[in-house]
């Protein structure tokens, strides 16, 4: 049988530590380091940040956005992204937000979880706001194939507060509506569930209530965005269980030096044991 994913997700962080590396080629990463905003650019920065971070964290977060601007040469350097870290032994979390009903979403996990494409993850992001239910097929066949799902519950841009933290006729936010949702579909996991919640590393403490979720939390805007280690211990708790904090501008920006990018992950890794 295959291992469900929060089981294989605490192994890597007892090995490797809970930090997730985003692999973002921004234009203006692109600029920092040097290259050309080409296809040529793209897989130079992409694969040199591979190449280093898979073979460090337990986490790697490939923005899919910044890969499909380039068109298809752009999604083909995904891939090789995809294959070089998870042959480096880290986990490999897409970063898609993929969110529709029906047979679209069941497209969309064809091609990031349930088939045998290039493209396929360990886990993706995805978003529930057509409604809880519509992300069933991502959520089965990512439990089927020992994948898992991160849904995006309180995020941390501002134009998400109004609809986030609207209140529900029971009382609750919206966000904490997804949260309880979640914590549903992971009841009886050991030692965590395959759905995850995404909730940014800035929000305010209390925001949303994970006391039951039971499954992993990423936490983007770990560094750059402005989150510090004491910012995480304050919203997810002192020993941060299941959470993975998430940096990426943080990290690249001390390429293309591997020696410098790798040492920056292992300073943060160690700041966030």
């Amino acid at each position: 049988m295959t291992a469900p994913f929060g089981l294989k997700l605490t192994e890597k962080i007892a090995q490797r530590g809970r930090l997730c590396a985003g692999i973002d080629p921004h234009p203006g990463l692109l600029d920092a380091w040097g290259l050309e905003r080409n296809v040529s650019g793209l897989e130079k920065f992409a694969l040199s940040s591979a190449e280093v971070l898979g073979a460090e964290v337990a986490v790697i977060k490939p923005q899919s956005a910044f890969f499909e601007a380039f068109g298809a040469p752009g999604i083909a350097v995904l891939e090789r992204v995809i294959k070089l870290c998870r042959e480096a032994g880290a986990l490999v979390l897409l970063d898609v937000k993929r969110g529709d009903i029906g047979s679209t979403m069941g497209a969309y996990t064809a091609a990031y979880l349930s088939g045998d494409t290039a493209l396929t993850a360990d886990a993706v992001t995805v978003s529930p706001y057509l409604g809880f239910g519509s992300l069933a097929p991502a959520a089965e066949a990512a439990r089927a194939g020992g994948r898992g799902v991160f849904v995006l519950a309180r995020t941390s841009n501002p134009e998400a507060t109004e609809l986030q933290n609207a209140l529900l006729p029971n009382g609750k936010t919206v966000a904490q509506s997804i949260v309880d949702q979640i914590a549903a579909a992971n009841e009886g996991a050991e030692p965590l569930g395959d759905v995850g919640a995404v909730v940014g590393a800035t929000v305010e403490p209390g925001a949303v209530d994970l006391a039951a979720l039971n499954g992993p939390v990423l936490a983007p805007g770990f560094g750059a965005q402005g989150a510090t280690v004491s910012d995480l211990r304050k919203l997810f708790g002192v020993d941060l269980h299941g959470v993975l904090p998430a940096s990426s501008r943080e990290l690249l920006r001390h390429g293309p030096d591997p020696v410098a990018l790798r040492d920056a992950v292992r300073r943060t890794q160690e700041l966030i044991m």
